[in-house]
């Protein structure tokens, strides 16, 4: 029952907080360590935003800006999902990053005066009570420098802040977070600031975190798209978009479909190109520490 009561209030407690009033933004960082890997075929008729943007990071920013649901049937699921994705503005083409790893041109296959991306980073927002005024940072490319599904959300700072940082870590910009890493079997981290034991009053960066793998046996375990081939062959639909909400993203698409900014080349096995960070400014984009 004490366990019973305490998780209800945790809940209660993110219930409270998961909203506008409390977040300034959120990121959904899904970038790629692989190439086209000889697709040039079906990567030049698709690109970036087609093939991961508009089908697969759409879908996690419904997930993580929807209400909850009267029930977690797929009826109600994916209609709360369509509520959020109905409350998109669409695509603004003045803030969306196309860019293209240096060597994508000599790939087998990749016409010569292609301007397929290979990378898109954008900024989103969601015209409704719980999220409006909160810009949704979305990127993924291909040949970066790691591969992670991350979703950071930012935490408002406080309106004055009463103990000191040292100049670095106020430069770095990272404070309060929480990061959802999906990362197979995955981890939640929540990043604050802490006082150094020290004598003086000064604060540093902190991280509590919760690991899948330390906390469950896994193995049951099933990877993504084996869950998503066992609810197909079930009949669930949970994790599905319906042909509504389909429609709604493409039409949110669209702008960015038919006035899309040039590509801006990138090197191989970095971040992207150098006005990514400031799209996102004047915010830091979460980059994981390791691959």
């Amino acid at each position: 029952m004490r366990r019973g009561r305490r998780s209800s209030r945790v809940v209660r407690r993110w219930a409270e907080i998961w909203n506008r009033d409390h977040i300034s933004h959120v990121q959904i960082d899904v970038p790629e360590h692989i190439d086209i890997q000889g697709r040039a075929h079906f990567f030049e008729g698709t690109g970036t935003f087609r093939d991961m943007i508009v089908t697969h990071l759409f879908q996690l920013l419904g997930f993580i800006a929807t209400e909850p649901p009267a029930t977690l049937d797929a009826n109600s699921l994916r209609a709360e999902k369509d509520k959020v994705f109905q409350s998109l503005r669409p695509v603004d083409p003045a803030r969306v990053v196309r860019g293209r790893y240096d060597v994508y041109s000599d790939e087998p296959g990749v016409d010569p005066a292609s301007d397929t991306e290979t990378l898109v980073a954008l900024c989103l927002e969601i015209d409704n009570w719980r999220w409006a005024g909160v810009p949704f940072y979305l990127r993924s490319g291909k040949d970066l420098a790691a591969s992670r599904h991350v979703i950071t959300l930012g935490f408002r700072e406080p309106p004055l802040r009463m103990f000191p940082l040292a100049a670095q870590e106020s430069a770095e910009g990272r404070h309060n977070e929480l990061i959802i890493d999906f990362n197979d079997p995955g981890t939640i981290t929540a990043r604050f600031l802490a006082k150094k034991p020290r004598p003086d009053m000064r604060l540093t960066p902190a991280d509590t975190v919760f690991d899948y793998a330390d906390s469950f046996s896994q193995d049951h375990a099933l990877e993504g798209y084996e869950r998503l081939i066992l609810d197909a062959m079930l009949g669930d639909q949970s994790l599905f978009t319906d042909a509504t909400g389909i429609e709604r993203l493409w039409e949110v698409a669209a702008p960015l479909l038919d006035s899309p900014p040039p590509v801006e080349p990138y090197a191989k096995g970095s971040w992207g190109p150098d006005s990514l960070p400031e799209l996102v400014r004047p915010y830091h984009w979460h980059l994981p520490r390791s691959s």
